[in-house]
């Protein structure tokens, strides 16, 4: 399902909630704007909490673990940089110029040490550049998942559409649900992205709610690059492990030139 989420008066755009809008997600998840020298504060009981900057020029404090200074023109400059921590954890982002992150929360009882991810252990992939004449071919970088991070119940990461191609293509499924958050390059770009037999008109600033077992497939249009954060919800007992269950009509393409 497509939601077209607005700011509120002070700069907070819901995307989904766990008690609330979008529940389907099984996460809280949140995009906001900060103004220069506006703090926020995290402490939370009982969720575990990643912060991802989307723009700007923010302070990342965590517990006594980390303490980052951190700038990013817009996603578009790919240079990642997130925090993740547990609940039980005291932590502030610092504004230090007009800046937005994006928060996604979700309960988890596990207690971890603060990890920070950066352009240094953050890889970007290419894929699809040589198959299907370049038709599939867009950026993947994953900020954490069950490899690297079994402690959570989420998932991150980025893609990055290139002008006129698709991604998360073939046709593909899983049980748990993923939401993505899409900006485009120039913002006034478009692209289209389904949930199973269902296309919508994707925007700047739109987000899409793909609830488990769903396909979900994505395009832009030409001359605009499309990105999206993408966030899964671990499944109790199922969490993902990368399985994509491709639909069985268009699987063939896989092995396709």
């Amino acid at each position: 399902m497509l939601y077209k989420p607005e700011y509120d008066e002070n700069g907070k755009k819901i995307l989904c909630e766990m008690n609330g809008v979008n529940s389907d997600m099984l996460m809280d998840i949140y995009v906001k704007k900060m103004k220069q020298g506006e703090v926020l504060s995290f402490d939370e009981k009982e969720n575990e909490t990643a912060i991802l900057l989307l723009s700007g020029r923010v302070n990342f404090t965590v517990g006594d673990i980390i303490n980052k200074d951190c700038e990013r023109e817009s996603p578009f400059q790919k240079t990642p940089y997130a925090v993740h921590f547990s609940h039980g954890t005291k932590a502030t982002v610092t504004a230090l110029d007009e800046s937005e992150v994006l928060v996604q929360m979700t309960d988890n009882e596990r207690v971890w040490e603060p990890q920070f991810y950066n352009p240094d252990n953050c890889l970007y992939q290419h894929f699809g550049k040589g198959q299907w004449e370049g038709t599939g071919y867009r950026i993947v970088s994953t900020m954490f998942d069950l490899d690297n991070a079994p402690y959570s119940n989420m998932v991150m990461g980025e893609v990055f559409n290139q002008p006129g191609r698709w991604s998360s293509y073939p046709p593909h499924h899983h049980p748990q649900p993923e939401l993505y958050y899409y900006q485009f390059n120039p913002s006034q770009g478009f692209g289209a992205g389904f949930e199973g037999d269902t296309p919508y008109k994707t925007e700047h600033g739109d987000c899409l709610c793909i609830r488990g077992g769903n396909a979900h497939q994505q395009v832009t249009a030409p001359c605009y690059e499309m990105y999206y954060v993408w966030l899964i919800r671990h499944l109790e007992g199922d969490p993902w492990d990368k399985t994509r269950i491709n639909d069985k009509e268009h699987e063939w393409i896989i092995n396709a030139p």
